[in-house]
């Protein structure tokens, strides 16, 4: 596949391995129009796509890309199918994995984030279920450990392990953000391109200036902030406290994830704006990882996702397009609570009038680093939403200390 993109009309090798996934996954059934040795990616096609991507929390767009491509090849697996180990640089993903994942998370054995992709911590909690089973620990999920998984059953279930550790890691991180990490990536959005040259410029300069205003209320506070630019990830070993890219070159979501983890980031904040080919389309929205209806999500990434879009429409007149699951590369392989931002739509006249106003990017960036605070603070001494500026939240922390 490569980076080739794949629609309506399309045909050949690749379309016939999309139609032949997408039968064995039962969303296109084998008496459809489309041929079986040739076939031509048709309306029969395009809607399968349409419900595969809405399932998997992608962009619904009937547009195979790498993206959808990778997702359909994971999405084949059933846990037994094939051995599974760690590969470092290259982590084996499927249903297989995520599978896997559930079950030893039931098991009460921590795996880190249930993704679906067989990284260290998952071979990590492996191998203290394999050592407590009494199978050879070498991370291998072969014959005897499946074995061991489908005999044993959680005793208890219930009461989301993953967010009641996430919890507890926020409350031991503490209130203060001196010495915390977060990582702000501005992002123009391809969909405004494709539409008008002028609003990806006002987008572009827009997600790009407020994510300035972010870092330079941020890093008085003690906060290391990473700021990317133009979508490119800083180089490895830049030195400073705050790091931005020098290369021009569009870096891939899982590129930005990657950066956002060797930095070990507390938290990432992806800043976008939308555009719609209907002008009338407009508002702001939020997201965070997870698979709506199959139990998988970040509780900390949907928690500051609901923080910054519930402090960003308390201070503005934007439209309330509320907070979202997603499995975005950017959402899904990043090892923090992170969220994207969609901040209005730049085909909508209203909503580009306020992009372009610098008083309404001040306010965002206020909305944005205030939750960033509220998401550190307990339930005793957080705030009211959009009821106080940074300035307030910290002298109310500061008169807490005393």
């Amino acid at each position: 596949m490569a980076d080739q993109v794949y629609r309506l009309g399309d045909s050949g090798a690749a379309v016939r391995q999309i139609v032949h996934l997408l039968r064995q996954l039962g969303l296109l059934p084998a008496t459809t129009t489309a041929a079986v040795d040739d076939p031509v990616y048709d309306e029969d096609v395009d809607r399968a796509v349409r419900a595969f991507q809405q399932q998997r929390g992608l962009i619904v767009d009937g547009v195979v890309g790498p993206s959808t491509y990778r997702r359909l090849e994971e999405a084949r697996w059933r846990l037994g199918d094939r051995v599974l180990n760690h590969r470092p640089g290259q982590p084996l993903a499927g249903d297989d994995v995520l599978a896997l994942q559930g079950r030893l998370l039931e098991l009460g054995f921590k795996v880190g984030r249930v993704d679906g992709i067989f990284g260290a911590q998952t071979d990590q909690g492996l191998r203290d279920f394999q050592r407590n089973i009494g199978v050879p620990a070498d991370g291998t999920c072969g014959p005897a450990t499946l074995k061991a998984l489908r005999r044993l059953s959680p005793i208890v279930s219930g009461g989301a392990p993953n967010a009641l550790r996430a919890e507890e890691r926020i409350r031991a991180a503490g209130p203060q953000l001196a010495g915390k990490v977060v990582v702000l990536d501005p992002v123009a959005h391809d969909r405004v391109a494709e539409l008008s040259a002028d609003l990806a410029a006002l987008a572009d300069d827009a997600v790009h200036d407020i994510a300035r205003r972010v870092e330079g209320r941020l890093v008085p506070l003690g906060v290391q902030a990473h700021l990317t630019r133009a979508g490119a990830v800083p180089a490895a070993g830049s030195g400073g406290g705050r790091r931005v890219a020098d290369r021009r070159e569009s870096a891939t979501e899982s590129d930005r994830a990657a950066f956002a983890n060797r930095v070990r980031a507390d938290l990432s904040v992806t800043l976008q704006v939308d555009g719609s080919p209907h002008p009338d389309a407009g508002g702001v929205s939020s997201y965070f990882y997870g698979v709506e209806g199959h139990g998988v999500w970040s509780s900390a990434g949907e928690r500051f996702a609901g923080l910054v879009q519930r402090e960003i429409v308390a201070r503005t007149d934007l439209t309330d397009l509320r907070s979202h699951p997603k499995t975005w590369d950017i959402l899904r392989r990043t090892a923090m609570p992170a969220v994207r931002l969609d901040l209005g739509y730049a085909t909508h006249a209203p909503d580009a009038a306020r992009l372009a106003d610098p008083a309404f990017r001040d306010v965002v960036a206020e909305a944005i680093v205030v939750a960033v605070q509220r998401f550190y603070l307990s339930p005793e001494t957080d705030t009211r939403t959009g009821m106080m500026t940074l300035g307030q939240l910290r002298e109310a922390l500061e008169r807490l200390d005393r």
